[in-house]
């Protein structure tokens, strides 16, 4: 194939999943001329297993995203179908969105956007390989010979590169959804000397919505309230669908086991490594012989479509074996099955190769977010996106690039997870996995990282100053409370009886009654009303910074311990080789990831704590500087 010259570019992003949206959305509005190359220019952001987005932990990561300027959460505000708050009656670490997706607005709404930003080309072609010249990038060829030059690549590959398609005793070459597999470039990189693992992944069937008896389920509405992921929405959807939900029954369980020995899971068919925190059925039904039964929700695929997706079905058992499955569920005896469940097995690069910008190690100029880091899920994927758009984009600019901390956001915990740590599974966010998750909560998201999406220039000046009008209001009404005294006179007394609270003796500041458990702002606003006009959320913010206040407090003070290891930084030219006294596994591990910190040495496995006062100290002697002369 002859090649051609088809343009210049200050990033190229391959891929254009929830990965590749994010990175090249990100990267143009930081004004890089940006191009994003995708195999199908009609399956952009496409959900190609659960129509969600939101949950524990991941919720919270698409409003860090949308605090820096990322899209997601914009996208699914336009475009669900229900959307609700979860674990509202735990703490404020945990609380989370999750909203069901129409999957074909959703994709259609991203594919608007990209096309709309301005500085950002979509192109639709099949990259094959990557350009390298003195280990660094310098742009990508494609199936018909057009080569891009460009200043950096973002590759956003998902679970396209040599993806297999499972089901039963069926395997054949293809990406999720029987789409065009990535295998060329798959080689390329193995080819560069990147260490590849491989991972699988499944989804469940589909069935028809009209074939369903929802008699037999439990309805699972929406909130009656507003609710939104992004803080600049202020149009919010209350035409909501319901989800349902079922179980599997003792007949389910009896057909999975009486078929296992055809399930690709333990026929040997599958090698790659599925994710533990989402097992298909027969796995759960195995692990979990116990259990007389599984939860299946029945989750609608949009607003123009009979899809339903049996969430918690997930499979790759052969179909006539999935339609008897189907039909044992209550509520599914005569479910039309639309789409069979699947498994796919693709290829991922090890993270530990990566530098915490998502740049790698190996070929500088090179950047990699999603499921080639080995993640699962749209939100971890976008999250990485967003941050690989950023540094690619800063780094082609000559701006100062991007790491988040794990004090700073779920992203930053994600992120360095993947690089300090690796993962030999499918890597889920979960709560906890973040040591701060008190700090890294639903409600504060924009107080965490606005600042930064402004100072980079995804956050516009009238974003920012309204950000920073809600910031003053939440510090000025706590400074208030803490100077008012509530003084025990009937009306103070006549609202704590009626909460069922412990009456006052004497004067109380307003601050320490909005302490007790039973006590919530709006009680306080009866008896000293702000002068202010305050939003519901400025007020849940209130509440729990006063409530939360001795423990935040104390993250606060654990993270500014860490900084200062954090601050201690490793010089590049170190040789662990010559340092004494370090365990042989520690070296090793130390010199695949080449920490940028002693904290972040601290927690690389199989580093103990002796082997980092050994560092500490062979660094403070200054012998790096000898070496380095």
């Amino acid at each position: 194939m002859p090649k051609f010259e088809a343009g210049t570019y200050d990033v190229i992003v391959i891929g254009a999943g929830h990965a590749g949206a994010e990175a090249g959305l990100a990267a143009a509005a930081m004004g890089a001329k940006t191009l994003v190359l995708t195999i199908n220019l009609d399956m952009i952001a496409f959900m190609y297993c659960n129509p969600s987005i939101g949950g524990p932990a991941k919720g919270i990561v698409v409003r860090e995203i949308d605090a820096l300027g990322g899209v997601m959460g914009k996208v699914i505000d336009r475009t669900h179908i229900q959307m609700r708050m979860l674990n509202t009656g735990k703490g404020p670490a945990v609380r989370a969105l999750r909203a069901q997706a129409d999957k074909v607005l959703y994709q259609q709404e991203m594919k608007r956007l990209m096309e709309e930003q301005e500085n950002l080309s979509l192109h639709q072609g099949m990259v094959e390989e990557l350009i390298v010249e003195d280990g660094e990038v310098k742009g990508v060829i494609t199936q018909v010979g057009a080569v891009y030059r460009s200043n950096t690549v973002i590759v956003t590959t998902g679970t396209f590169l040599r993806g297999e398609i499972i089901l039963g005793d069926l395997k054949y070459s293809s990406g999720p959804n029987n789409q065009q597999p990535s295998l060329k470039l798959a080689d390329n990189i193995k080819e560069l000397g990147f260490d590849m693992v491989r991972f699988k992944t499944g989804t469940p069937p589909r069935v028809n919505s009209k074939s369903i008896d929802y008699s037999k389920t439990e309805i699972q509405p929406g909130d009656d309230v507003p609710r939104a992921f992004s803080y600049e929405t202020t149009e919010f959807i209350m035409d909501q669908l319901p989800c349902w939900l079922t179980y599997t029954s003792a007949e389910t369980h009896e057909i999975i086991n009486e078929n296992l020995h055809l399930s690709p899971m333990y026929s040997g068919m599958i090698k790659g490594t599925g994710p533990r925190y989402c097992p298909s059925i027969e796995d759960k039904v195995v692990r979990f012989n116990d259990k007389p039964r599984h939860q299946i929700f029945l989750e609608p695929e949009g607003r123009n479509t009979s899809e339903v997706y049996v969430q918690g079905l997930s499979t790759s058992l052969p179909e006539h074996v999935q339609r008897r499955m189907i039909a044992s569920v209550p509520g599914l005896e005569n479910a039309e099955m639309m789409r069979a469940g699947y498994a796919i097995e693709y290829d991922a690069i090890v993270p530990t190769q990566l530098w915490p910008t998502l740049e790698t190690k190996k070929i500088r100029n090179l950047y990699t977010a999603g499921q080639i880091n080995g993640t699962s899920g749209y939100e971890e994927a976008a999250g990485q996106g967003l941050m690989a758009g950023i540094n690619a984009a800063a780094r082609s600019l000559g701006k100062e690039e991007v790491i988040l901390s794990r004090s700073d956001a779920y992203i930053g915990v994600l992120i360095d997870d993947l690089v300090t740590k690796g993962t030999n599974e499918p890597y889920r966010l979960l709560t906890s996995r973040a040591e701060y998750r008190l700090l890294l909560r639903h409600d504060n998201a924009d107080m965490r990282l606005t600042e930064i999406g402004y100072k980079i220039g995804l956050v516009d000046e009238e974003r920012y100053a309204k950000f920073l009008e809600k910031k003053e209001k939440i510090e000025n009404e706590i400074t208030r409370l803490r100077g008012i005294i509530l003084k025990p006179n009937e009306t103070t007394q006549a609202l704590i009886r009626e909460i069922g609270g412990s009456e006052l003796k004497d004067g109380i500041h307003a601050v320490d009654l909005l302490k007790r458990t039973e006590v919530n702002y709006e009680h306080i606003e009866r008896l000293t009303p702000s002068e202010v006009q305050l939003t519901d959320e400025m007020k849940e913010q209130i509440e729990i910074i006063v409530k939360y206040e001795g423990y935040i407090n104390k993250s606060l003070q654990q993270v500014e311990k860490l900084k200062k290891m954090e601050d201690k930084k490793i010089p590049d030219l170190i040789d662990y080789d010559a340092i004494s006294g370090i365990a042989t596994e520690a070296k090793q591990k130390l010199k695949t990831v080449r920490p940028l910190s002693i904290a972040q040495a601290s927690r690389i496995s199989g580093v103990n704590p002796a082997d980092i006062s050994i560092l500490l100290v062979y660094i403070e002697q200054g012998k790096i500087a000898k070496l380095s002369s």
